[in-house]
């Protein structure tokens, strides 16, 4: 089994590809756990495996006979949510997983996989990434404008160039043109 991975900014079209990913390729996909709040929209289980912050305590302390892989917790301005991939029964498969993340836990990841990753690194301009945050936050019942700007800042530090090449990440997917990105990513996966 190989995992395919990936990252990229917020607002890059991580979720979006993903999707059609699942839909096109033959995959299994690993569902993340989070102490998020749920989204309009979002599906419980599908989305994420929404926890509470007790349940993810119970996992980061080892409480639960579930291994913790990696565990993530954000600062957001509506107090700390922790996001976590947990070895569930979603990992016990013949085919590849695929998964999506941040470039933190894709680091994390590398070190418990060691050669079965794929990355795959999303870039999206700035700019277009912002109107597509926003277009998304219009949508909710009660936009997080705050927690928005403090992703689009946090991102910058998070996948710095210096990460990323830290990271060993050297093929890059601009998603300007979803069909034409995702053909390109599905070449690449299947080289």
């Amino acid at each position: 089994m190989n995992i395919i991975y990936i990252m990229g900014k917020s607002s890059s079209g991580k979720d979006t590809i993903f999707n059609i990913l699942k839909d096109k390729l033959d995959v299994n996909s690993y569902v993340m756990y989070t102490t998020r709040p749920i989204r309009e929209g979002e599906i419980q289980g599908e989305t994420y495996n929404y926890i509470s912050n007790k349940e993810m305590e119970e996992y980061i302390q080892g409480k639960n006979s579930k291994k913790l892989i990696e565990s993530r917790t954000y600062q957001t301005i509506h107090g700390p949510w922790t996001y976590a991939t947990i070895e569930d029964d979603q990992f016990y498969t013949e085919k590849d997983l695929l998964m999506a993340g941040t470039l933190e836990s894709y680091n994390k990841m590398k070190e418990y996989f060691k050669e079965k990753l794929i990355p795959i690194y999303i870039e999206v301009e700035d700019g277009l990434r912002l109107e597509r945050a926003l277009k998304r936050e219009h949508k909710q019942k009660e936009p997080k404008y705050e927690e928005l700007c403090r992703r689009f800042i946090a991102d910058s530090k998070d996948f710095s160039e210096e990460n990323i090449i830290k990271a060993g990440i050297k093929k890059r997917f601009q998603n300007i043109d979803l069909d034409k990105c995702v053909n390109e990513i599905i070449e690449y996966i299947n080289k």
